[in-house]
């Protein structure tokens, strides 16, 4: 599966996005990728975390454990280790500081992937790393449906598989181009959820 297979199967679900939109970074762009979307339609989660899992077998052996950063690492992480055969677990924030909870508990000897739905900045992947090395979780390696940076997110010098690279614009609040600024802006993501 290469990039625009994924991108046609987010079109397929009406789930790729033209407007002015507020990206969980802050950042606006002219293009969303409505993951829920794609995420509602089991069929379709299940090609593309299968396609994800073999992609990551290839590049780091075999995995023990998935991680994903809630909210958006839930579905497809949980897919993800379904189709590795391994065990989904799970990061979210508890005082704004993304941790593990709910008696999750990873041990050194554990090879540990963690997945995502999208990257942009790395933020998410940066924290979810930081807690995991926090519980003394061997961190192998990361991983995203789609990567919207194309390779230039931090995201903690792991190795990062996508299963799509695109390299969308997308700018500073302060510096949007015109025909961007003319239009309202919508904020569908999950960062900043009560």
């Amino acid at each position: 599966m290469n990039t625009q297979d994924v991108l046609d199967e987010f079109r397929q679900v009406g789930a790729l996005l033209e407007g002015h939109f507020i990206l969980s970074s802050g950042r606006r762009s002219p293009v969303f990728l409505q993951k829920a979307l794609v995420f509602s339609h089991p069929p379709t989660t299940e090609k593309l975390c299968s396609a994800l899992a073999r992609k990551l077998e290839t590049a780091f052996g075999k995995i023990d454990v998935v991680v994903g950063p809630a909210v958006g690492g839930l579905i497809p992480g949980y897919e993800t280790a379904r189709a590795l055969g391994c065990r989904s677990i799970y990061t979210e924030r508890e005082g704004g500081v993304m941790s593990l909870r709910r008696g999750f508990t990873v041990s050194p000897e554990d090879r540990v992937i963690i997945v995502e739905d999208i990257v942009t900045t790395g933020i998410s992947m940066r924290e979810t790393l930081e807690a995991m090395r926090g519980a003394g979780a061997n961190v192998v390696g990361a991983a995203c449906v789609v990567d919207r940076a194309n390779g230039k997110a931090d995201v903690g010098g792991l190795q990062l598989v996508s299963l799509a690279a695109v390299d969308f614009p997308d700018y500073d609040a302060n510096e949007l181009p015109p025909e961007l600024a003319a239009i309202p802006a919508i904020k569908p993501g999950s960062r900043g959820l009560k």
